[in-house]
Parts: structure tokens; C-alpha cells; sequence
């Protein structure tokens, strides 16, 4: 069975310590995530690792060599006390009818944003992302398109994406807009949480 959901373009790891964390990854896996690069005016950084195919997972925190933004970081940084996963992207084959479609079965994704960052070797890389979607836990995840930017994936470090699963509260009201946006996940009944599962030359690790 295929570990990656239907779709899936990342995961989103945040963190309130970028250099721990990527430390702390790299100890319990035996592999380093490669810079990602700056988000200009954000106050974040990013790291990455592949998930195998074309996903990765995506480590998030402060850029400490960047002003502190005059709003709060992206994806809940400033108020995290530990990483952890807080959302998922995919990535449908056509950005616009992926949204009308969701939209047509009752879920806004949301407005499509472009944005654009700069990889350490001074590659531009440029895509276009839904926001806005009416999700606050991050089990729905929120769609992007790369368009002819080199896909991020392609030249990382691997550890390839075991098992995904997350709970919800109400796994009932959240599938039907999974479905939507034609992906599914694995749910269970519970507080809103992850586990996901890669494999590493340290054997299998887990984070959530």
C-alpha cells in the first residue's frame, strides 16, 4: 500500500528552534534536511528532506537572520513551544479546476496566492498556493501548483514516508472535504494530531 495520500505535495513540520529541530532530525534519522531557503518578510527559513517520489517534508521556524515581521509568522511559529506537524499541502494536476471542483462540493480553499522564495544557490522558485481555507487543526490540506519552478523535491536527502495517519475530534466531518479535494487520510477518533512514519538508515522514526 502506498504510504503517500493521493496528491501529496508536503508535510509541514513548524518549529519555534529551526537549528534544534534540524538537529534533532538529523540525530534520529541519520540524515541531515538540505537548507530550503528564506521567506522574505515572513521571518521564517525552511529545511527539507524527501519523502520519497515527490514529497518532502518541510521544517519551518524563525529566521533569526531577518527583522521580526510586523505580523505574526506563518503557520502558527510564534506560538508553537515544540515542533510539530501543523499541515499538509497537495499538489492536484490543474490548481483552478482543483478549486472549483472543491467548490462545487461546499469547500473553499480559499483565494490562490503567488509566492516565491530563493534556494542557497540563488534559484528562484516560484508557486502559487491556496489560502483562506476555513481549517484551523491543518487536517485539510491546501493545495499548490509549481508550474515550471524546478519542484523542490527533486535533489533532497531521502527518507521515504512510511505511514501517515492523523485524528480528529470528528473524523466524519472531515473526510467528505478530504474528498473534495480528491485526497483522503487516515483518521481516528481523538484530539487533533499526527504520526508520521520514515524510514532512515536509523531504522524507522516517528514524529508528531
Amino acid at each position: 500500500m502506498n504510504a503517500h495520500p493521493a496528491l501529496l505535495d508536503h508535510l509541514v513540520l513548524a518549529t519555534p528552534d529551526l537549528a534544534a529541530t534540524v538537529a534533532d532530525f538529523a540525530r534520529r534519522t541519520g540524515v541531515t534536511p538540505a537548507p530550503g531557503g528564506a521567506h522574505p518578510g515572513l521571518g521564517t527559513r525552511n529545511h527539507l528532506v524527501s519523502l520519497g517520489g515527490t514529497a518532502y517534508l518541510e521544517i519551518i521556524g524563525p529566521d533569526p537572520e531577518q527583522s521580526a515581521p510586523d505580523r505574526p509568522r506563518p503557520l502558527w511559529v510564534d506560538e508553537l513551544t515544540a515542533p510539530r506537524i501543523v499541515t499538509w499541502a497537495i499538489r492536484p494536476p490543474d490548481l483552478e479546476a482543483a478549486v472549483a471542483a472543491a467548490r462545487a462540493l461546499g469547500h473553499d480553499p480559499g483565494p490562490v496566492r503567488p509566492m516565491s522564495r530563493r534556494r542557497p544557490d540563488g534559484t528562484l522558485l516560484r508557486w502559487r498556493l491556496t489560502e483562506g481555507g476555513s481549517d484551523p487543526s491543518g487536517l485539510v490540506p491546501f493545495l499548490i501548483d509549481w508550474g515550471a519552478t524546478p519542484h523542490p523535491s527533486a535533489d533532497l536527502p531521502v527518507t521515504p514516508l512510511l505511514a501517515l495517519t492523523a485524528s480528529a475530534p470528528d473524523p466524519s466531518a472531515v473526510r467528505p472535504v478530504l474528498a473534495a479535494l480528491g485526497t483522503a487520510l487516515p483518521l481516528t477518533a481523538g484530539p487533533v494530531g499526527w504520526s508520521c512514519t520514515v524510514d532512515s538508515p536509523r531504522g524507522q522514526v516517528s514524529f508528531g
